[in-house]
């Protein structure tokens, strides 16, 4: 080990009880827990939204080449006992061919230093392992869903990105008051949903803010009740009994498993309200692989009486469907947000299962405080 003169970090401690970073970190238990872990605390992983995949892991460069047949649509030829059906006039079938395409995943590798003193009073056990590996374990998978949350941005969200034509629906207002149009609603979900066609059915998850789930709490302690004055029978008004929804802890709304994630892009309007950018999947949509296992390595530096533990991670998420084009490799977050950096891989960016839904809430007051984003 080398010495390094100096001090790694002079504030740097470790709080837990840990005695030997070395003999514990670097241990395959440790290891493996670490990263199962990590996709435990993952909502996206847990939900189904993002799926392990051999095909992205173990592989070698700094991007990856995903083949895919293009979605079959073949024209049906009409058959009769004449010697001139078909579309080639001739009496027989004409070959039809299915073609092969290509895609291509970014890959990242990423990870992070920390530094502590006096480690060698501290004692190992499983308690101080489960401490230091929850620690870890929350923390990365945060990183995770911040990754993930910045490619579904630069996919469909930002200003030219490849499915926001398509598969987006924006029912928010950016100034004056707030409807129940404006909201996350049954109708206003049903909406983004169908904006896929029949495979409408295909989208089973939704992730939101938490001002947006505190709505949803709310208006499952609320019911739409007609009034009795007719000069007023195209309004509604707010009555006790829920819509439909049998518990205010909301996980499932509209037939849609609930993920809630305070990294969720909020874009805040002066003298307006904020607009609330929901995106509504399906199973599998984001495979996810590494290129190699999670590393981690620690070293003593007896100069300053601390121990290093350094943690190194690749991973590659790919939405089945569309192509990173950008001329870097290993992006940043930022990158990733960079619509330019993308392309649809299929034809019709309807058979990619992921949609976005823009909305507001109508809640004076929500218990959380949304860090706002730039269009």
């Amino acid at each position: 080990m080398g010495i390094f003169q100096g001090n790694f970090n002079p504030d740097s401690t470790f709080t837990s009880d840990i005695g030997s970073v070395t003999r514990l970190a670097t241990s395959a238990p440790f290891q493996r827990y670490l990263t199962e872990e990590i996709f435990q605390n993952s909502a996206f992983v847990t939900s189904g939204i993002l799926s392990p995949s051999p095909l992205l892991s173990g592989v070698q460069g700094t991007r990856v080449e995903v083949p895919f047949f293009a979605p079959l649509n073949y024209i049906e030829e009409r058959v009769d006992s004449s010697d001139s059906w078909g579309l080639n006039q001739s009496g027989y079938y004409t070959s039809q061919k299915t073609s092969a395409k290509t895609q291509y995943a970014t890959i990242t590798t990423r990870g992070a230093m920390f530094s502590a003193d006096d480690l060698s009073r501290y004692e190992t056990g499983e308690d101080a392992l489960a401490n230091i590996r929850s620690q870890l374990a929350r923390d990365m998978a945060r990183k995770m869903n911040q990754k993930l949350i910045s490619q579904v941005w630069g996919l469909l969200s930002a200003d030219g990105a490849p499915l926001k034509e398509s598969n987006s629906c924006d029912v928010s207002t950016c100034t004056g008051d707030v409807t129940i149009a404006n909201t996350l609603s049954p109708t206003t979900v049903t909406g983004a949903k169908y904006l896929l066609g029949e495979r409408a059915q295909e989208l089973n998850a939704i992730a939101v803010h938490p001002d947006v789930a505190a709505w949803l709490e709310t208006a499952g302690m609320l019911t739409y009740t007609n009034v009795t004055d007719t000069s007023q029978a195209a309004s509604t008004i707010w009555g006790s009994g829920g819509i439909g929804l049998t518990s205010t802890q909301v996980r499932v709304f509209a037939g849609l498993r609930m993920i809630v994630d305070e990294q969720l892009p909020v874009i805040c309007n002066e003298n307006g309200p904020a607009q609330y950018y929901c995106y509504l999947f399906g199973d599998g949509v984001m495979l996810t692989g590494e290129q190699f296992p999670l590393q981690i390595e620690t070293e003593r530096n007896i100069a300053s009486l601390q121990n290093a533990m350094a943690v190194t991670y690749s991973n590659v998420m790919h939405v089945v469907g569309t192509s990173w084009n950008s001329v870097h490799d290993g992006p940043t977050n930022e990158q990733l947000r960079d619509p330019s950096n993308w392309s649809l891989a299929y034809c019709d960016p309807r058979l990619i299962p992921m949609v976005e839904l823009v909305v507001n809430t109508d809640v004076t007051c929500l218990p959380t405080d949304a860090t706002c984003v730039g269009n």
